[in-house]
C-alpha cells in the first residue's frame, strides 16, 4: 500500500508561488500514476496534473496549464507541484494521489478521483488579494 504525505501549503498573495511536496512510500515498482487534485469548499475534487512514475510523462488540466508544473524525484520518492501566478480561485485543499498504471494510461486525460486508491491527507493553499 502506497502512503503519501503532502507538505508545502500556506497562504500567499495572488500572483505569488508555492511548491507542494508529496513524500511517498510503499512503491513496489515504477508502474504508478501520480496525480495532484484539489478541492475547494462546496466543490467537487478536481484533477490538476498527472505524471507517470516510469517515464515522467505529464498531463495538465486546462485550468492550471502554463502555471503549474508537476515533477518527481524518484530517488527521493517525492512528487512536487510548482504553482506560479497563483489566483484567488486556486484556494483549496490540495491532495496527491497514486494508483497502479494498469490498463488505464496515466497521462491520457484528466485524472478522476475514483481511479486513485492512495491519498495523502491534504495541504491547504490559501490565496489572498
Amino acid at each position: 500500500q502506497v502512503q503519501l504525505v503532502e507538505s508545502g501549503g500556506g497562504s500567499v498573495q495572488a500572483g505569488g508561488s508555492l511548491r507542494l511536496s508529496c513524500a511517498a512510500s510503499g512503491f513496489t515498482n515504477s508502474n504508478y500514476c501520480m496525480a495532484w487534485f484539489r478541492q475547494a469548499p462546496g466543490k467537487e475534487r478536481e484533477g490538476l496534473a498527472t505524471i507517470y512514475r516510469g517515464s515522467g510523462n505529464t498531463y495538465y488540466a486546462d485550468s492550471v496549464k502554463g502555471r503549474f508544473t508537476i515533477s518527481q524525484d524518484n530517488a527521493k520518492n517525492t512528487l512536487y507541484l510548482q504553482m506560479n501566478s497563483l489566483k484567488l480561485e486556486d484556494t483549496a485543499m490540495y491532495y496527491c494521489a497514486a494508483r497502479l498504471r494498469g490498463l488505464r494510461t496515466c497521462t491520457g486525460g484528466l485524472p478522476f478521483p475514483e481511479h486513485y486508491g492512495s491519498w495523502g491527507q491534504g495541504t491547504q493553499v490559501t490565496i489572498s488579494s
